[in-house]
């Protein structure tokens, strides 16, 4: 039996926070919440969105022995004029982040643009290593994402938000 992974999201002030197991989307908009409805909550030109703390959760192992390897990226076009940044990165990796109140603000954790393609190598790490591994149940380091748009951005691009990890048995 294959491990059995969710995405989990961390929203609200560090003191009070909420965290969502097993989210349904990773939509980005003007509110800091899970799970939330663009269309309700856009991101106006020339603003950010909130910014995203999502977790790779590894509920069960199943009759795996390790999960490693974790990697991020997003497929589609955001169109001009806006950026999507994260922590994730194949080089240079910050480490793991501790979870503060997600912001609209420029992000100083999301600083690297996104990959619009799967990495050669992990860019989210495990206990703060891109080449850490998990041998039982637990997290991933914070993936930490955010859409940055100027003036001229247009309303209404999509993207997917990939994620793809190695299970060894």
């Amino acid at each position: 039996m294959a491990a059995i992974v969710e995405i989990d999201e961390q929203n609200g002030k560090v003191a009070s926070s909420i965290h969502t197991h097993n989210i349904a989307n990773s939509n980005m908009g003007s509110a800091d919440a899970s799970s939330l409805d663009p269309a309700k909550n856009p991101i106006a030109q020339g603003a950010n969105s909130y910014e995203k703390w999502q977790l790779i959760h590894v509920v069960s192992m199943g009759t795996a022995t390790s999960i490693s390897n974790l990697k991020v990226w997003r497929t589609g076009s955001l169109g001009a004029h806006a950026n999507h940044l994260t922590n994730a990165r194949t080089t240079s990796y910050g480490g793991a982040e501790n979870f503060t109140t997600p912001t609209n603000a420029v992000s100083t954790v999301a600083t690297q643009s996104m990959p619009t393609s799967a990495p050669t190598s992990a860019n989210l790490g495990i206990g703060g290593s891109l080449t850490g591994s998990l041998t039982s149940p637990g997290y991933s380091d914070f993936l930490v994402h955010q859409i940055q748009t100027d003036t001229s951005a247009i309303s209404g691009s999509s993207t997917s938000l990939n994620y793809s990890y190695d299970e060894t048995s």
